[in-house]
């Protein structure tokens, strides 16, 4: 249940006369008598819109990036390593990249991040050496980090509280889709070139930052940041609050399962169990993406009504059970099963996280840290969920290495029961009391009587 405009009464109407009630509604103040509908600002879309482009551009260097990396005549670790590469960049830039949020803010970061993976991405494109692909995609690392940290930042500061949740699952759309369709293109350019594909990609993020430079350059939205008496919330006073540890556990999960698990184990246990080819394995990572797609929207509208609790045990619950039924899975059609089954759990799961996670920050506080930190737990289940579940799976079997990634889903599930509900209707306080009680804490002593 969405709260009322600011400024509107719920017992006004039933007061007045009919004589009054008729007279205002001619009048400007008749405007007061119905709460204003809250809508996603404009600056929300254009998120979205940057997100899609980035995603799609991603997945456009995806098929290209291994093959590109061994035609200069290393071996498959090299070339598998430039791929790691970009993923262990981001997670060391993390920290990084929250005091660039803090002290510059979301916006700059976000336009500088973009602009260095653009740059990067198109010198990829004209590498002659591998030690030069390999440093260019390395520098692209720092640039992803910094405006994915910073996109959430800005996402929580535009987004109206009680619309956070819905905000959160159209930006994680825009995400999936264009991953969805830039395999698909990627693949066509390939065919073209190895090198085509850097340039389309470097082409695309050079359009999204230029969209976002051009709609949000006058926004007072997204430039809140600047503000020089704006709280600012450290990692170690978030991490106080149990429902940001719940959420730092769900996003390292998400990173597990979704990154990792899903890209790196699923095919090998296509081809070794059940004895399929690319197609089958193609099929069912479409199948997940679906499933996600499907929920991603509504499981937001529903974190945004009846809170943000219900929505994180769910999606936890069906990660869990998802991924451990896809080990035992010995029929195709079971597997499939599972497979949309974890991707329903991950579609109720990232809204109602990032919006729990800015809720406990707050639309107006400096938190790169905060923000970094939550970032961080992403990467490190993309980059230690793959070499743990590979491991386990070459020692012991694949229903192990599934079975331990349940167990981390189940682990994120109990500290969700432990959490404590934030959506802003249901606790009660402002939506910015975490953040100002942050700020508080550090000047006095009485903070335990904020409200």
């Amino acid at each position: 249940m969405t709260n009322p405009a600011p400024g509107t009464g719920s017992g006004d109407a039933s007061d007045a006369t009919p004589d009054d009630v008729s007279a205002d509604r001619g009048s400007s103040a008749a405007t007061d008598d119905a709460p204003a509908p809250v809508r996603l600002p404009r600056e929300v879309y254009v998120l979205v819109g940057a997100s899609f482009l980035i995603a799609i551009g991603y997945g456009i260097i995806g098929p290209a990036l291994p093959n590109f990396a061994h035609s200069f005549d290393v071996g498959l670790t090299a070339a598998s390593f430039v791929v790691s590469a970009f993923a262990l960049v981001r997670l060391l830039f993390a920290p990084v990249s929250g005091r660039l949020v803090t002290r510059f803010g979301e916006r700059p970061t976000y336009l500088w991040g973009v602009s260095i993976v653009a740059a990067s991405t198109i010198l990829c494109a004209f590498a002659a050496e591998y030690w030069q692909l390999l440093l260019f995609r390395a520098i692209g690392g720092v640039g992803s980090t910094m405006f994915t940290v910073s996109a959430i930042g800005l996402l929580i500061r535009i987004s109206p509280p009680e619309l956070r949740g819905r905000a959160s699952g159209l930006w994680g759309t825009s995400f999936l889709l264009g991953g969805v369709a830039g395999p698909v293109l990627g693949s066509g350019l390939v065919a073209v070139s190895l090198r085509a594909p850097f340039l389309v990609y470097g082409v695309a993020l050079v359009a999204a930052t230029v969209l976002v430079y051009w709609q949000l350059r006058r926004s007072d939205l997204a430039s809140r940041a600047d503000e020089d008496d704006a709280p600012t919330m450290t990692f170690r006073e978030a991490l106080r609050h149990p429902t940001y540890r719940a959420a730092l556990t769900s996003n390292l999960t998400n990173g597990w399962v979704v990154l990792g698990v899903r890209m790196s184990l699923i095919p090998l246990f296509v081809a070794a169990v059940l004895g399929k080819d690319e197609t089958f394995t193609g099929l069912a990572l479409a199948l997940f993406a679906g499933a996600n797609a499907l929920v991603l929207l509504g499981s937001g509208r529903f974190a945004d009504t009846r809170g943000r609790k219900p929505p994180a045990l769910a999606g936890l619950a069906l990660l869990a059970v998802g991924t451990v039924s896809l080990g035992l899975s010995e029929n195709t059609w079971l597997f499939l099963a599972a497979t949309v089954v974890t991707g329903i759990g991950a579609g109720f799961l990232n809204p109602s996280h990032n919006a729990a996670l800015a809720d406990v920050l707050g639309s107006k506080a400096r938190g790169g840290s905060v923000l970094a930190g939550f970032q961080m737990a992403a990467d490190v289940g993309a980059v230690v969920g793959p070499l743990a579940a590979g491991a386990i799976a070459e020692q012991w079997s694949f229903p192990a290495a599934f079975a331990v990634t349940g167990v981390i889903a189940a682990g994120a599930f109990v500290l969700w029961l432990l959490a404590k509900e934030t959506l802003p209707s249901k606790v009660g306080p402002a939506e910015d009391a975490p953040a100002e009680r942050a700020a508080v804490t550090r000047s006095a002593d009485s903070a335990a009587s904020d409200d």
